[in-house]
């Protein structure tokens, strides 16, 4: 693993581009809070919510959205202040605010740390004390677990590590109910299984920036072939994964027949994947081009099959 990454507390001295002074803007510090990572993470919450048993005053019930969503934003600020040497070196991310010095690393991690507080307080009071719990389990699992030990660590660092964004769904759930259910879990199993092809699609693009960061993402790790195939095989149960709620009754037709649909989808985008022309090494001859796809399929296919759930729960 490259030297740069193995010190503690975010591994290695400090890379060139951190020292540079800038202004920070407000947006940098939006970009702290990973919003297009926590716009999902949000809306998984939100169905969550919406299709528990009971009712929620809506006032309560948008401070519990709003503790999701800043919760999650905590974690990425976090993550950002531990990964700002890697940051540095990965074209994807060296932009970010802290890499390219417009804000300081101990800035970050008191805005990360003063938010996670925030929303775990307000989760616990709007809510209740497991709900709030809940939460606080998500932003530790994602710093600790994930961030500061399997990334960097081991190729399984995503598999385990999905834990942390399936976490949403669950909190929503008991937010409303106080209480843990087959169908929240179901929904967690659903978002943990489908984060693997999710992001091992983004990283077979992209495994030339882990590479140079010495993040041993799978492709980085087993190679190209290795991670198409397992592509498919952890969609392979994720399909009928999803169909489950409708199989046990916890929803109805809606549902059923918009999770079959995505399904066919996923699994047809994924094999694209799988059969992407490739050299000797198991290296894209296309750039590519599928496994962008199938990125960009997978955020559309979590987001229309918790949709469904939302409008089923509703129809029904």
């Amino acid at each position: 693993m490259s030297d740069i990454v193995t010190a503690a507390g975010g591994g290695g001295e400090t890379h060139p581009l951190l020292a540079q002074p800038a202004v920070s803007s407000a947006g940098d510090w939006l970009a702290l809070l990973k919003p297009r990572v926590m716009t999902l993470v949000v809306f998984t919450g939100l169905v969550g919510l919406l299709v528990a048993p009971g009712h929620i005053n809506p006032v309560l019930g948008f401070a519990a959205i709003l503790s999701i969503a800043v919760g999650a934003g905590a974690a990425g600020a976090i993550n950002m202040w531990y990964d700002r040497d890697i940051d540095a070196v990965m074209r994807r991310t060296a932009r970010r605010p802290i890499p390219a010095g417009r804000i300081e690393p101990g800035e970050a991690l008191g805005f990360g740390i003063t938010l996670a507080a925030f929303s775990v307080v307000v989760m616990g009071l709007a809510t209740n004390l497991l709900a709030g719990a809940m939460l606080a389990a998500s932003i530790l699992f994602y710093v600790f677990v994930y961030t500061m030990w399997l990334k960097r660590r081991t190729a399984q660092n995503i598999v385990i590590g999905g834990a942390a964004g399936a976490f949403p769904p669950v909190i929503g759930w008991l937010a409303v109910t106080g209480h843990f259910a087959l169908l929240p879990v179901l929904m967690f199993a659903i978002v943990f299984i489908w984060t693997p092809p999710h992001f091992w699609s983004l990283s077979l693009w992209a495994h030339g920036d882990y590479a140079r960061a010495g993040v041993p993402m799978l492709p980085v790790v087993s190679g190209a072939r290795r991670t198409r195939r397992d592509i498919v095989l952890y969609t392979l149960l994720l399909v009928p994964l999803s169909l489950l709620p409708w199989a046990l009754g916890l929803t109805g037709p809606v549902y059923g027949v918009a999770a079959a649909s995505l399904g066919v989808g996923f699994l047809a985008s994924v094999w694209r994947v799988a059969r992407d022309r490739q050299d000797s090494a198991g290296v894209s001859l296309t750039g590519d081009a599928p496994a962008r796809a199938a990125f960009k399929f997978s955020i559309l296919y979590l987001f229309v099959l918790f949709a469904a759930l939302a409008v089923d729960r509703f129809v029904g």
